[in-house]
C-alpha cells in the first residue's frame, strides 16, 4: 500500500511538475542559501568576524546563482558565476567607496542599473552577471560596510558562487537524458489525467460547457509537458531527422503520436462520449477488452461513436509505445541516443533602439529613477525596496499588460505575506528552532512556486523576511508597512513607465505573436504542396505548436480577470480557434504521404493561403469579434486514406471561424473551401 501511495505521489508530482524542474530549483536555492550560510557562520565563528554584508551578499548571491545562471554546460555556468562574483566584488567596492557622497552614490546605482539590464544583450551570461551586480550593489549599499572591511565582504560572494556551482554541478546536476525520462513520464501522467475525465464523463448524457473547459484545460497542459519533452530530444542541426531508423526520431514520433491520440480523444468526445468499458480498459491495458472493442469499431465505422472508439483505440495504442519508450528509457538510459553539439551560431548584438532588450533597460532605468526618488521621501534607509521592485517588475515580461499583471502580483503576494508573516513570526517568537526550519521550508516553496506564480513567490519571501525580522528583533509594524509603501512605489513606477516609455502595447505583442503563427502555417502548407517528407512536416507541426504556445503567453493580459479591454471569454474562444487549427496541423502532418498531391488537395492548399491572407493583416482584432456558441461539427477523427484532404479543410474551417460571416448561414466544414473551388 506504502509503495503504491509512493508511486501515485511521483506520478502526480511528475504531472504538475514536468522532469522535476520547480522541485530542482527550489532545492538548488534552498540548499545553496543554507550551506552557504552554516559555512559564514563556520567562518565567523571560528577563524575571523564577519561583517553582516558578507552575509546578506552570500545569501543574495545563492538566490541569483540558482536563478539567474542559465547558461548550458557546467564549465560555462562556473565561468557565469566567477564574471558575477568578480563583478559583485567591484560594485560593493564602489559603493563602500562612494558611502559619504550620498547623491552621488544613488547616481551611481542608476548607472549599475543601466549596465546591469542593458547586458540582457549579451544573452545568459550577461543576463546573469547584471544581476549579480545589481543585487550586489543593492546590498552594499544597503549595509554600508567600509573599504578596510571589503576583503571580509568578498568572502560571502566567493562562498555563494563555490557552493552554488557544488550545488548544481554535483549534488542536484543537469542530465538531459534524466530529464527527457521523467518529462516522458509527465507526458504519460497527462494523458492519465485525460483518461480519468473521460471515464468520469463516460456515463453522462452529454458533455457540458464547464466539462468541455476542464478537457481543453487538459489539453493545454498536456501540450506544455510535451513541447518540455521535445526539446530533451536531440534534434540534427536542421531539426529535421533523416528517418525513422533514428533512436531520436522513433522517441519523437512516439511522442508526436501520444500528443496526437490523446488530443484525438478530445475532439471526437466532445461529439460522442466513449464507453466506460473502454476508457477502462487503455487505462488498464487490457488486450482482451481493447481486442473486442476493435472488432466492434469496424461494425459501427460510419457512426460518430464509432469514431469515438477508433480514437479510444488508437489512444491506448499510443500510450502502450509511450509507456515502451519510458520502461526502455529506465533500462539503458537512452544510451542509443548520442547529444549534439549545441553549437547555436553567434549572431551580431543590436545596440540600437529596435532591440527591444536595450528599450527595456531604458525602461528598467527611468522607473528605478522614479520608484527612487519617492522611495526617499518615505525613507532614507529602506528606499531600496521600491528600487528593487521597480528592477523586477519588467523581468520575463513582453507588453505593458504584462508588467502590471506582474506588478500587481508582487504587491499583492508582499501584502497578503506580511500579513500572514506578522501573525507567524509573533506565534513562534523567541523559538529559534522553530523559526529556522520555517524559514527554510518558505525559501523552497518561495522558488518551486516562482516558474508558476510570481505573486505566490513574493508572499513566501515576505513572510522569509518578516521571520528573519523576528528573529533580530526588529519586527515592528511600521517596518511592515514601510516595507509595502516602497513596495507599492516601485511597482506604481515600473507601471507607470511601461505604459508611458516605449509602450508595446498588449495587443502589439499578440500581433507579433500572430505574425509568427500565420508564418508557420504557411510553411507547413507550402511544405504539403511541394510533397515534403514526413519528418519535415512534424517538425513543421511542432513549430505551430511552439508559436501557439507564444500566442497564448502575449494573449494572456487581455484575458486577465483586471482587463477592461474585453471579456475573458472571448480570449478563450479565439485561443480555442488557434487550438483547433493547431491540432490540425498536426493531423495533416501525420496522414500526409508525399508526393501524393492531388488537384483537390492544391485547391484546398490555395483556398487556405488564401484565408491567411486575409486574416494575417488583421492581427490581433481576431480577439475582439463577438461570437456565437461554438458550431458543431460532424466526423472529427479522419480515415487513413482522407486524412490529409480533411486535414486541410479542418484548417480552413477553423481560419474561417476567425472572422465569421454574420450575413452567411452556417455550413459544414470546408464547404466554403468547397464553394471557392467552384468559382
Amino acid at each position: 500500500m506504502h509503495l503504491f501511495s509512493g508511486f501515485q505521489f511521483r506520478d502526480w508530482l511528475l504531472a504538475n511538475d514536468p522532469a522535476l524542474s520547480r522541485l530542482r530549483m527550489g532545492l538548488r536555492v534552498t540548499l545553496t542559501i543554507v550551506f552557504s550560510f552554516l559555512i559564514l557562520l563556520a567562518i565567523h565563528r571560528f577563524i575571523l568576524p564577519l561583517p553582516t554584508a558578507a552575509f546578506g551578499l552570500g545569501i543574495v548571491l545563492s538566490i541569483e546563482g540558482g536563478v539567474a545562471v542559465r547558461d548550458k554546460g557546467s564549465s560555462r555556468q562556473l565561468v557565469t558565476r566567477l564574471f558575477g562574483c568578480v563583478a559583485s566584488v567591484a560594485v560593493v567596492a564602489i559603493a563602500a567607496g562612494l558611502e559619504d557622497h550620498r547623491f552621488l552614490s544613488d547616481l551611481v546605482f542608476l548607472v549599475v542599473i543601466a549596465l546591469a539590464s542593458a547586458g540582457r544583450v549579451f544573452g545568459p551570461r550577461g543576463f546573469a552577471i547584471g544581476m549579480f551586480a545589481f543585487t550586489s550593489y543593492f546590498m552594499g549599499a544597503y549595509f554600508r560596510p567600509s573599504l578596510a572591511e571589503l576583503p571580509d565582504v568578498a568572502i560571502g560572494p566567493i562562498v555563494a558562487v563555490l557552493v552554488g556551482h557544488l550545488v548544481r554541478a554535483a549534488l542536484l546536476p543537469d542530465d538531459w537524458r534524466r530529464d527527457l525520462l521523467r518529462s516522458l513520464e509527465s507526458v504519460r501522467g497527462r494523458i492519465n489525467q485525460i483518461l480519468f475525465k473521460l471515464a468520469a464523463l463516460a456515463g453522462s448524457a452529454e458533455v457540458g460547457e464547464a466539462y468541455r473547459q476542464e478537457l481543453r484545460q487538459l489539453e493545454e497542459r498536456l501540450k506544455e509537458v510535451v513541447l518540455m519533452a521535445e526539446t530533451f530530444i536531440p534534434r540534427p542541426p536542421a531539426g529535421v531527422f533523416d528517418g525513422a531508423a533514428d533512436p531520436a526520431a522513433e522517441l519523437a514520433i512516439r511522442l508526436f503520436d501520444a500528443h496526437l491520440a490523446a488530443e484525438s480523444a478530445i475532439v471526437v468526445s466532445f461529439q460522442s462520449l466513449p464507453p466506460f468499458a473502454l476508457v477502462h480498459a487503455v487505462i488498464e491495458a487490457d488486450a482482451a477488452e481493447l481486442a473486442r472493442y476493435e472488432a466492434m469499431a469496424e461494425a459501427i465505422k460510419d457512426q460518430p461513436q464509432g469514431e469515438t472508439v477508433r480514437a479510444l483505440l488508437w489512444l491506448g495504442e499510443a500510450r502502450q509505445q509511450l509507456a515502451q519508450a519510458i520502461h526502455q528509457g529506465q533500462a539503458s538510459g537512452f544510451s542509443g541516443i548520442n547529444p549534439l553539439n549545441d553549437a547555436a551560431p553567434s549572431q551580431g548584438i543590436d545596440f540600437s533602439l529596435a532591440n527591444p532588450l536595450l528599450r527595456s533597460a531604458l525602461q528598467i532605468t527611468l522607473a528605478s529613477a522614479i520608484a527612487m526618488s519617492f522611495g526617499l521621501l518615505l525613507s532614507r534607509e529602506r528606499w531600496f525596496w521600491a528600487v528593487l521592485a521597480s528592477f523586477l517588475v519588467f523581468t520575463n515580461t513582453n507588453s505593458r499588460g504584462d508588467t502590471a499583471m506582474r506588478a500587481l502580483s508582487r504587491s499583492l503576494g508582499t501584502v497578503l505575506g506580511i500579513a500572514f508573516g506578522l501573525v507567524l513570526a509573533t506565534l513562534i517568537s523567541g523559538e529559534p528552532a522553530i523559526a529556522i526550519p520555517v524559514v527554510a521550508i518558505c525559501i523552497f516553496l518561495a522558488f518551486y512556486f516562482l516558474q508558476v506564480s510570481y505573486a505566490t513567490m513574493t508572499f513566501f519571501i515576505s513572510i522569509v523576511l518578516c521571520l528573519v525580522y523576528g528573529m533580530t528583533g526588529v519586527l515592528t509594524l511600521d517596518l511592515l508597512k514601510l516595507r509595502i509603501g516602497e513596495t507599492m512605489i516601485g511597482a506604481a513606477a515600473g507601471t507607470a513607465v511601461a505604459f508611458v516609455v516605449f509602450p508595446t502595447r498588449t495587443r502589439g505583442a499578440v500581433d507579433v505573436a500572430l505574425a509568427r503563427w500565420f508564418q508557420a502555417l504557411r510553411d507547413l502548407l507550402g511544405a504539403v504542396g511541394e510533397g515534403k517528407n514526413g519528418f519535415e512536416l512534424i517538425a513543421l507541426s511542432q513549430k505551430i505548436d511552439a508559436c501557439y504556445r507564444d500566442l497564448t503567453v502575449a494573449a494572456r493580459p487581455l484575458g486577465s480577470s483586471w482587463s477592461v479591454v474585453t471579456r475573458p471569454g472571448q480570449i478563450r474562444q479565439t485561443l480555442a480557434i488557434f487550438l483547433s487549427c493547431t491540432y490540425w496541423t498536426r493531423i495533416l502532418a501525420k496522414n500526409y504521404e508525399a508526393p501524393a498531391v492531388d488537384d483537390v488537395q492544391k485547391r484546398l492548399i490555395a483556398a487556405n493561403l488564401a484565408l491567411i491572407d486575409e486574416a494575417a493583416p488583421r492581427g490581433s482584432s481576431c480577439f475582439f469579434i463577438e461570437r456565437k456558441a461554438s458550431r458543431t461539427t460532424g466526423r472529427h477523427l479522419p480515415l487513413s486514406r482522407e486524412g490529409t484532404r480533411l486535414g486541410l479543410e479542418m484548417i480552413g474551417s477553423a481560419l474561417e471561424r476567425l472572422y465569421p460571416q454574420p450575413d452567411v448561414l452556417p455550413f459544414a466544414p470546408g464547404e466554403a473551401i468547397a464553394r471557392s473551388k467552384q468559382g
